[in-house]
């Protein structure tokens, strides 16, 4: 595993799996401000999926920084969305979005740097 994610040594790897843990920790912290992703695919053909999808979105328009929305096939569409706010509020954005009836696949990324989690030197 060392070799296969490029870590120079076990020490880095244990090291970034701990950051990993502390990064999807942080998203269980409402208060904290996190950044991430939301990553969804869904079928475009679902009656007023899009709409709803639209609607959930420009509700909470403050937390979401950017979109990209990509034509996988005939049916399927994948949406990205970058995300900035207090944990919870992203937390309950991505749930809402995922549990979206027509949406096939969905998650939270949180992504975060050193300095949040305290680890920099």
């Amino acid at each position: 595993m060392v070799r296969q994610r490029g870590s120079s040594n076990r020490s880095q790897a244990i090291a970034d799996m701990i950051r990993k843990e502390l990064v999807e920790h942080r998203q269980e912290l409402g208060d904290v401000t996190i950044a991430g992703t939301i990553t969804l695919v869904y079928d475009h053909h679902k009656p007023q999926l899009q709409a709803a999808l639209t609607d959930i979105q420009h509700d909470h328009h403050a937390c979401i920084i950017s979109t990209v929305h990509v034509h996988l096939d005939h049916d399927n569409c994948l949406e990205v969305l970058v995300v900035k706010g207090k944990a919870s509020q992203v937390k309950a954005i991505a749930d809402e979005l995922i549990a979206a009836k027509g949406v096939k696949v969905g998650r939270l990324a949180v992504a975060t740097t050193d300095h949040d989690l305290g680890l920099h030197g």
